[in-house]
């Protein structure tokens, strides 16, 4: 599995940034300053007409912080702003940007994984674990049903499925549970552990991405999956999750 990790291009060019990330599905963008307005500037200059929705920047701060796995963002939030219904995250976010503001003193690196390759090898390599990641409906977001927001209703999909125009969606999040009172239960929980297990091994393989003050790590959300290793001191980073035309 040695051409799932990568390390994406540096660029400062757009229109270098625009290839390397069809063609690798991510990219480091350089030159932007640290700012909120350059993350968005960012998201615009690269993605320009194809940007649909943007979600709400997030800042997290972390201090002496532990690892964070292999994941693909996406959440179903939605909020009542005096009395409006307001969308704050979506299952389908396919961009996400992460800015650099301030880097730990040590470690923090980031690392990506090609979701495509890590599914396209396990058609060969373990074709019960394929076959459940392309085929079986999960709750996605059953193991997180105390987060305010959260819709009640289950939000019920695969791992791997495709948009209506036809782009491929390799999903990797926390809380995937079985369906209430699905008679496979047992099984398919041992299916995710299975996975985790699978994902958790790939990770020690990566290659790892530092990120400097100003970088900005775009990544399609539907190809790819990242993550970062453990810090000391004091690390910033700025994430921003939007919708395409895609």
């Amino acid at each position: 599995m040695s051409d799932i990790g990568f390390t994406p291009a540096r660029v400062a060019a757009v229109a270098d940034a625009r290839e390397a990330l069809r063609r690798d599905g991510a990219v480091v963008l350089t030159g932007f300053e640290p700012t909120a307005d350059g993350l968005v500037l960012a998201a615009a200059a690269v993605l320009g007409p194809r940007l649909r929705e943007l979600f709400p920047l997030r800042e997290r701060p972390s201090r002496d912080g532990g690892p964070v796995g292999l994941h693909a963002d996406g959440f179903d939030i939605v909020v009542d702003v005096a009395g409006v219904l307001r969308r704050r995250r979506a299952p389908d976010e396919d961009h996400v940007l992460v800015q650099c503001v301030a880097p730990a003193p040590a470690g923090g690196d980031s690392f990506l994984a090609d979701a495509y390759r890590f599914v396209d090898h396990l058609a060969s390599a373990d074709p019960e674990l394929w076959r459940f990641l392309t085929t079986v409906d999960v709750d996605l977001y059953g193991g997180w049903p105390d987060v305010r927001g959260l819709p009640s209703t289950p939000r019920v999909g695969a791992h791997v499925e495709y948009t209506r125009t036809g782009r491929r969606i390799v999903r990797r999040g926390g809380g995937a549970v079985p369906l209430h009172r699905d008679p496979d239960a047992e099984h398919i929980t041992a299916m995710l552990a299975r996975f985790d297990e699978a994902v958790a091994d790939l990770e020690g393989t990566l290659p790892r991405v530092p990120l400097e003050a100003g970088d900005v790590l775009l990544i399609d959300n539907f190809r790819c999956w990242h993550g970062r290793d453990p810090h000391e001191g004091d690390r910033l980073v700025r994430i921003l999750t939007l919708r395409t035309a895609e």
